[in-house]
C-alpha cells in the first residue's frame, strides 16, 4: 500500500515535480490508457446504433441510458473500492464491461429492437470502470498535505479533457473508416487491457478501509455536507458540457456548416485544457473555498451570455471563455475532497463528483435537445446558464459547508497565563487555538 510523500513546501509546485513523485508514472500511464475509452463510449454507441437503425433518436436514447446508468453506478463502485481495494474491484469490472459491450455490439448488428438495445446499455454503462477517480485517489494518498496536490488535480483535469478531445476523434475515425462497430470494439479492448495493467500496480493503491476489519460502520461519503455541495456544483458543470454539445451542433447546422461543430467544440475544450495547465502551475495564495466561489462565478457569467452569439467567431470566443472558466472550478472542487471527507471514503467521493458531471450532462442533453428542436440553438444555450446559476446559488447559500475542519495549533505554555486568557489549558501545558482555513 502507499504512504504520503514528504515534499518541500517552499518549492514552486510544477508538473515536473509531480511526475517525479515515486511510483507516479507506474499508475499515470496505464491509468491514461484505461480512461481514454471513457471519451469513446457514447459516441461509438451513437454511431453504431444510428448505422443499424437509421435513427439518431434511437441512438440518442441508447447513449443516454448508458450515461445515466454509469452515473448511478459510479458511487457504488467507489464505495466498494474504498472497502475492498482498487484491484479487487477493477478486475471483475473491466471483464464485465468487455462482455457487456460485446453483447451490445452483437445485438446492434443483429438489428435487435430498441428496447433490447436500451436494456443492454444498462450493464454497459454500469460497468464503466471509474479509473479517473481511482487515479485521483492515488494522487491524494501519495501527496496528502503536499503543495503538489492542487497540481495533481490540475493534471488530472487536463488528462480528462484530453481524453474527451482525442477519444471521440479516434472513435469516429474507427466507426467511419473501418467498421461501424470498430469504435466500441476498440473501447472495450483498451478498457480491458489498460484496466488490468492499472490494477496490477498495487504498490501505489490507497489503504483499504474495510469496516468489518475494524468493527466500525463507515459512513458514506454522501453523508458529508461539503461533498453534497460540491455535487451540486458539478451537476452545473455537467449541464455546461451537455448543453454545449447539443447547442453547438444545432448552431452549426443552422449556419449551414455542420463541420464547424468539431472546430467550435475543440476551441471550447482547448480553453479547458489551457486553464487546467495554468492552474497546476500557479502557487495559489487564496484558499480553495474562495477560489471555487470566484471561479464558479466567472463560469456562470460566461455561460450566461452564450445564447447571445449569432456568429461562429463570437460563439467560438465565448466557448473559449467558458472553457477557460470550467477548469478552475473543476480542479478546485476535486482538490477540496481531501479536506471535506476522510481518507476511507475518498474514492467514493470522487466517483460521486464524476457521476454528477455525467448525470448533469445527460439531463442537459435531453433538455437542450428539446429546446433546440422547438426554438433553435439560442434556446439550447440557456441550459448551461440555468445549470450554473442554480449551482452558484447553492454554493453561495451553503458555502459554510465547504470549510474544512479547522486544525489546532498548540501555543507554548511559557507565555504568561493572562496573555492566553480563558482559553489557556488548565494543566499549564499550553492551549489549542483554532486555525481558520478558507
Amino acid at each position: 500500500m502507499t504512504s504520503a510523500v514528504t515534499t518541500d513546501t517552499s518549492a514552486r509546485p510544477g508538473y515536473g515535480a509531480l511526475l517525479r513523485t515515486p511510483g507516479a508514472l507506474g499508475f499515470v500511464l496505464p491509468g491514461f490508457a484505461a480512461r481514454l475509452p471513457f471519451g469513446m463510449l457514447t459516441i461509438s454507441i451513437l454511431l453504431l446504433v444510428q448505422h443499424t437503425t437509421g435513427s439518431y433518436a434511437s441512438a440518442g436514447i441508447v447513449s443516454a441510458v448508458t450515461g445515466i446508468s454509469m452515473a448511478l453506478s459510479a458511487p457504488v463502485m467507489g464505495k466498494f473500492t474504498d472497502r475492498h481495494g482498487q484491484s479487487a474491484v477493477l478486475v471483475p469490472v473491466v471483464l464485465a464491461h468487455a462482455a457487456a459491450v460485446a453483447a451490445l455490439v452483437t445485438l446492434a448488428l443483429l438489428d435487435a429492437p430498441l428496447w433490447a438495445l436500451a436494456l443492454s446499455a444498462v450493464p454497459t454503462g454500469a460497468s464503466v470502470p471509474q479509473v479517473g477517480p481511482m487515479v485521483r485517489a492515488r494522487w491524494t494518498a501519495r501527496l496528502e498535505g503536499s503543495p503538489l496536490l492542487p497540481t495533481a488535480a490540475a493534471f488530472e483535469s487536463v488528462t480528462d479533457e484530453f481524453t474527451f478531445v482525442v477519444g471521440p476523434v479516434l472513435a469516429t475515425a474507427l466507426c467511419t473508416g473501418v467498421h461501424p462497430a470498430a469504435g466500441l470494439t476498440a473501447e472495450a479492448a483498451l478498457t480491458l487491457l489498460g484496466g488490468l495493467v492499472f490494477a496490477a500496480r498495487r504498490a501505489t493503491q490507497p489503504e483499504v478501509h474495510p469496516a468489518a476489519a475494524t468493527g466500525e460502520k463507515h459512513a458514506s461519503a454522501l453523508s458529508y455536507a461539503g461533498l453534497r455541495v460540491l455535487i451540486a456544483a458539478f451537476l452545473g458543470i455537467g449541464a455546461v458540457f451537455g448543453g454545449m454539445q447539443v447547442s453547438l451542433a444545432a448552431f452549426s447546422n443552422e449556419i449551414g456548416n455542420p463541420g464547424a461543430n468539431g472546430l467550435l467544440y475543440g476551441v471550447f475544450a482547448a480553453g479547458n485544457m489551457i486553464a487546467g495547465i495554468a492552474c497546476g502551475a500557479i502557487a495559489w495564495k487564496i484558499g480553495p473555498r474562495r477560489r471555487l466561489l470566484l471561479g464558479y462565478a466567472g463560469l456562470t457569467v460566461a455561460a450566461s451570455v452564450l445564447w447571445t452569439a449569432h456568429s461562429a467567431i463570437l460563439l467560438g470566443a465565448l466557448g473559449l471563455l467558458v472553457g477557460l472558466c470550467i477548469a478552475p472550478a473543476l480542479i478546485t472542487g476535486y482538490t477540496m475532497v481531501e479536506s471535506l471527507v476522510p481518507a476511507h471514503t475518498r474514492t467514493e467521493a470522487f466517483t460521486w463528483l464524476t457521476g454528477a458531471v455525467a448525470f448533469g450532462q445527460a439531463v442537459a442533453v435531453i433538455a437542450a435537445g428539446r429546446l433546440t428542436d422547438a426554438h433553435g440553438s439560442s434556446y439550447g444555450f440557456l441550459v448551461p446558464m440555468a445549470g450554473t446559476v442554480l449551482a452558484l446559488a447553492t454554493l453561495l447559500a451553503l458555502r459554510s459547508k465547504l470549510a474544512p475542519k479547522a486544525p489546532t495549533r498548540i501555543i507554548n505554555s511559557s507565555a504568561p497565563a493572562d496573555e492566553h486568557g480563558p482559553q489557556a489549558d488548565e494543566r499549564g501545558m499550553g492551549h489549542r487555538v483554532p486555525v481558520t482555513v478558507d
